[in-house]
C-alpha cells in the first residue's frame, strides 16, 4: 500500500514542469496577455504573463509538462489579431508553485 502511494506521488512530482516563454511579433495591445491567462487557467496551469518594454510578451507557466506544451501551442497562434513571429521556450528547474495565473503590469 505504502509503495503504491509513494509511486503515485513520485509520478506527480516528476510530471510537474516550468517553462519560461518569450513571444515576439505583434503581441501587445491586442489582448494577448488575457488570451494566455485564459488558456492557461482553463488548462490548470499557474504562473504569470507580462508585456516587455521592447514589444515582446514574457510568461512563466507551471504545471504538467504535457499541458504546458499544449498551452505553448495555443500561444503560437494567439488571439485573432496577434501575429506571432517567434516563441523562445526555456524549461527551468526552479518552481514557485503559484496558486493562480496572473497578468503582471
Amino acid at each position: 500500500m505504502f509503495l503504491a502511494i509513494a509511486v503515485r506521488v513520485l509520478a506527480c512530482i516528476m510530471a510537474y514542469a516550468r517553462a519560461r516563454i518569450v513571444v515576439e511579433g505583434e503581441v501587445q495591445g491586442i489582448g494577448y496577455r488575457n488570451f494566455v491567462r485564459t488558456r492557461a487557467t482553463m488548462q490548470g496551469i499557474t504562473g504569470w504573463v507580462m508585456n516587455l518594454s521592447d514589444g515582446r510578451v514574457e510568461a512563466v507557466l507551471e504545471g504538467e509538462k504535457e499541458v504546458i506544451e499544449r498551452v505553448i501551442d495555443m500561444c503560437k497562434r494567439g488571439p485573432l489579431f496577434a501575429r506571432v513571429s517567434n516563441i523562445d521556450v526555456k524549461w527551468e528547474d526552479k518552481f514557485d508553485r503559484y496558486s493562480s495565473f496572473t497578468i503582471k503590469r
